[in-house]
């Protein structure tokens, strides 16, 4: 089991540099982390864009582009549609997000010729490297799925296994997160946690431990549990993934702990494509995008296996 970034990236070594397409890649920090990816052995780049605007921006940070392929195209929506259709043909192994925008780049991803559509639900996996938390955590949907309803929060969970898997985890614990660890029929999100924590035990959803409702303090650390008497339960403070209710809960506690945790990691990817899809924001840092670069790249190993 991969307990850190460092690990990752070491497992990525194993397999194999992988190739990422980018979108519209004329952006310095895109550039930055594609570079220090190659250097790093995770990720070859085939740099998608206005080739004279790539120049400038990589003359302007001393990267020699000598080293990678690029694809003029000054249109953006053009570009983009260019860049999936490497992924699409089997050219590159993931789907990276550059200097376009959110929306215009999910179309992309879900055209209906050259897109990465494999007829499931998408959702979000962001990856946590917490200092003091002995494991990843992963957290989904903290992005992309807005209020996901049972049928929703099943896919979500089908859709992390394999990132789970891809990252040493075989059997991970799952919490569905609520307010309390409880059912409450007045509060809807404990009904369907109870549900799903049913289905799993009834084996009709496999490969992990599904137990909730849980309050994030159960799901997360163990002292909690003590106090709360709730050492009967499956997870006692050493869950994996934190399934979270609706977006609000999801990215007021994602964003809580990339700006307040000191030493934090992340690695966020789009799953449920037919390659990882690398969707992250402008305001990432540098070490986010190379991370989740490394994510995709074992991810996408994993789903080579697999086909």
């Amino acid at each position: 089991m991969n307990k850190s970034f460092d690990e990752i990236i070491a497992k990525v070594k194993e397999c194999g540099m992988k190739k990422v397409a980018v979108s519209v890649a004329q952006d310095e920090a895109v550039l930055e982390a594609v570079r220090e990816a190659k250097k790093r052995g995770i990720a070859d780049a085939i740099l998608v864009g206005d080739a004279e605007k790539i120049g400038a921006i990589a003359a302007q940070i001393d990267m020699d582009l000598s080293e990678f392929q690029i694809i003029h195209e000054p249109d953006m929506i053009q570009a983009s549609l260019k860049a999936v259709k490497l992924a699409h043909d089997g050219e590159a192994d993931m789907y990276m997000k550059g200097v376009i925008d959110t929306k215009n780049f999910l179309k992309s991803v879900l055209d209906k010729e050259v897109g990465l559509r494999t007829g499931g639900v998408l959702s979000h996996v962001c990856v946590f490297d917490i200092p003091g938390i002995d494991r990843l955590l992963y957290l989904t949907d903290v992005a992309f799925m807005t209020y996901p309803t049972l049928e929703d929060k099943v896919n979500i969970i089908k859709n992390t296994l394999p990132v789970a898997k891809a990252c040493g985890l075989d059997c991970p614990k799952i919490a569905p997160l609520a307010a309390v660890e409880v059912v409450n029929p007045k509060m809807e999100v404990t009904v369907e946690a109870a549900e799903l924590t049913r289905m799993n035990r009834k084996g009709e959803l496999t490969g992990c431990i599904i137990d909730g409702p849980l309050s994030l303090d159960l799901a997360i650390d163990p002292e909690a549990a003590k106090h709360k008497g709730a050492t009967d339960r499956p997870i006692q403070g050493d869950a994996d993934v934190l399934l979270f209710p609706d977006i609000h809960a999801g990215n007021l506690v994602y964003k809580a702990i990339v700006h307040m945790v000191p030493g934090v990691k992340n690695g966020c990817i789009l799953t449920g494509t037919k390659v990882p899809v690398i969707l992250t924001s402008r305001s990432d840092t540098f070490e986010t995008k190379v991370n989740s670069m490394a994510l995709a790249a074992v991810v996408a190993e994993e789903m080579k296996k697999n086909a």
